[in-house]
């Protein structure tokens, strides 16, 4: 499928024009991000599958959306384990409160964790191998991206006031023996996905959560930028559609540096 050409103009001018991403710190040193092409496979209402591409910023806003699980990562569903990449709008994925909600939006995009963005923004993965956060946690070993964010603490981090679990970056994990980073200098392949309500789901034996861009993600966003990223969810046309969160995150709701466009 090729890129519409108005889309393709619209995320480059976005880019060109430094205003709309209203950062300081990238007007001063006139460093431009990059584009990355992003697919996308929605659930229409209809029951069919939408399938697109799209070209937007390789800024945080955007790469979060699709920079979860690694491919091969299995996902349990109501059919039983199946590996992310194979995975279609309209499964049903367990969630952690018991029962399942439909898949309604696939995020995929390939990244080369050995190479830094245009802003220096590291895309290093993290790896967990088999056992290391308990019996069959995970299972096997898993793969996951800077997206990632897990309901579980480690021994470092406090929980929530109540002593709650709060959903903590993959990366944050990392005890430099059984669970550490990893940055192929090959391509991997990424993915991420939404469903109607913002949940925790079982990949490989670990929970993570569904994709959910934070309450505060577009605050200071552009109008193209808001434009361009709301292009990508055909089931959203604000944030308020994504919902409230499962859960808190140890960063506040944000991952760092993804609210500032």
């Amino acid at each position: 499928m090729t890129i519409p050409q108005s889309l393709q103009r619209a995320a480059a001018n976005a880019v060109e024009a430094n205003a709309f991403l209203q950062d300081p710190a990238a007007l001063r040193s006139g460093v431009k991000p990059q584009l990355r092409r992003y697919e996308v496979s929605s659930l229409l209402p209809s029951g069919g599958i939408s399938e697109t591409r799209h070209i937007a910023p390789a800024l945080p806003l955007f790469e979060d959306a699709f920079c979860a699980f690694s491919r091969g990562s299995l996902v349990e569903t109501t059919q039983g384990p199946i590996a992310v990449e194979d995975l279609l709008p309209g499964d049903e994925i367990l969630t952690s409160e018991g029962g399942g909600q439909t898949l309604v939006w696939i995020g995929h995009t390939s990244l080369l964790p050995a190479r830094p963005g245009s802003r220096g923004r590291s895309h290093h993965l993290t790896s967990f191998m088999a056992d290391s956060l308990g019996l069959q946690k995970p299972a096997a070993s898993l793969v996951v991206g800077p997206a990632a964010r897990l309901l579980r603490m480690p021994p470092h981090m406090q929980g929530g006031p109540d002593g709650t679990q709060l959903l903590t970056p993959a990366a944050e994990f990392q005890d430099g023996m059984s669970i550490f980073e990893t940055a192929p200098p090959t391509p991997v392949d990424m993915y991420h996905l939404c469903l109607p309500r913002h949940a925790v789901i079982n990949a490989g034996g670990l929970e993570f959560e569904t994709y959910h861009p934070g309450p505060d993600a577009l605050k200071l966003a552009s109008y193209a930028i808001k434009t361009l990223f709301l292009n990508l969810f055909a089931h959203a046309d604000s944030i308020a559609d994504f919902g409230p969160l499962a859960h808190p995150r140890a960063d506040g709701g944000t991952r760092s540096g993804s609210a500032v466009l």
